[in-house]
């Protein structure tokens, strides 16, 4: 028994003194070391001298022999806000059709107004969705869209101004999207893949993809104190009518003087609400809106020899066509085989007539008119020659007084 309780002793002392430990734990932020700053570092370099770097080479036109117009103070133009940057996403569409309608808004009430084109997109990105779930998976899903999806959203769920909704968040700057739409396209492909097509829990599914990236958009906002919805906001405050903004459309693949169907895959949902008139009267029509104070969204292909970030001049060399064979079949003909495409979006702010020929004022929202300081006042314009216009800018929207004689001429 003594040897027993001798043993229970000494093991109430191990533990007594156990429990009287003073040591702690903490957890300690681990910061790089030799290995990351020096051993890795070393790797990094030696194998990035191995590799040969070839300079990226671009087929161009030569415009340095040129007296280029390429000042914004050559230029008579319309109240804009400055040009902003859409960032990474695919929402030329959005940015330059918005940046149209603030234009407008001042010309009819006087108001200097910046809306959100991520409450736009947002909802553009939801009607995909659902326009997929409906179809089967057959409707496209990409980040493009139409000048007219503006409108079509804006009256289904009316606009808030972009500081009521920036879709910038986490400390963005500008928008990248290319994560949020990797994985909205991942999504959908196994939505596809496994036949789930329920449309309440797909829209449900991409609204908390498109939270996540971008925030939740508002359901009420708070306008010189008054509490409103993003309708209310668009009738009462800025006065918006969206009805009131037509698509013109030159191209020879369908009739004239009908309203027909835009057939390329960023005009996702068939709208056949286009004005389809000649190059003449497409061409007259820009000269004439521009002169009497409108603006224009404007669309069409920007991948050309002539289209130059350097002097930020888009203009048609005439390796590529002589200005006087630029008519209806060659328009028709680059459409058809695809040398003309619909990739960009922008906004026609103004115009000038520089040695004998015709040039606009256009605000962009992409990287490429950016190549300047951002303190030059040149910074996020392009300047176009008519020619190119004429050849490569497929359609526009416009508030339809501009056009209303035009209108008159369909049935």
């Amino acid at each position: 028994m003594k040897i027993l309780s001798l043993f229970i002793s000494i093991l109430l002392i191990a533990q007594l003194g156990f429990s009287q430990s003073k040591d702690k734990v903490i957890f300690e932020n681990v910061e790089p070391g030799f290995y990351q700053k020096s051993i890795l570092k070393d790797a990094r370099v030696v194998d990035e001298l191995l590799v040969k770097k070839i300079a990226a080479k671009r087929f161009s036109m030569n415009q340095s022999i040129y007296n280029l117009p390429n000042k914004i103070g050559q230029y008579k133009y319309v109240w804009h806000n400055l040009p902003i940057s859409q960032g990474s996403g695919g929402t030329c569409w959005d940015f330059s059709t918005i940046s149209m309608f603030e234009s407008d808004i001042y010309r009819l009430t006087g108001q200097e107004v910046k809306l959100s084109e991520a409450y736009v997109f947002y909802w553009e990105y939801v009607a995909k969705a659902k326009g997929f779930v409906q179809s089967r998976g057959k409707s496209l899903f990409d980040e493009g869209s139409e000048g007219n999806a503006v409108t079509r959203i804006m009256k289904e769920y009316g606009i808030v101004p972009n500081e009521a909704y920036t879709g910038l968040i986490n400390g963005r700057k500008y928008h990248y999207h290319d994560d949020m739409f990797d994985e909205m396209k991942t999504y959908l492909a196994s939505v596809k893949e496994n036949n789930i097509w329920n449309e309440k829990e797909v829209v449900a599914t991409i609204k908390s993809i498109l939270d996540y990236y971008i925030g939740v958009p508002p359901t009420e906002i708070v306008v010189n104190g008054t509490k409103m919805s993003p309708t209310q906001y668009m009738n009462n405050v800025i006065k918006f009518k969206p009805d009131d903004y037509v698509e013109i459309l030159s191209y020879m693949q369908e009739p004239y003087w009908k309203q027909v169907e835009y057939k390329v895959p960023d005009n996702w949902w068939h709208s056949a609400d286009y004005y389809n008139v000649p190059l003449s009267d497409y061409m007259r029509l820009i000269r004439e809106v521009v002169k009497k104070g409108f603006t224009i969204s404007i669309g069409g292909d920007v991948s050309e020899a002539g289209f130059s970030k350097g002097t930020q001049c888009a203009m048609i060399p005439d390796f590529d066509i002589p200005s006087d064979y630029i008519n209806e079949e060659s328009r028709q003909f680059r459409f058809s085989n695809k040398t003309t495409t619909d990739d960009h979006g922008m906004h026609l702010v103004g115009y000038t007539e520089h040695e004998g020929e015709n040039w606009y004022l256009i605000k962009d929202s992409s990287s490429g008119s950016r190549s300047n300081s951002e303190e030059a006042k040149e910074f996020g314009y392009y300047f176009f020659t008519e020619d190119y216009i004429k050849l490569k800018m497929m359609g526009f929207t416009v508030h339809k007084d501009a056009v209303k004689g035009v209108l008159k001429k369909f049935n």
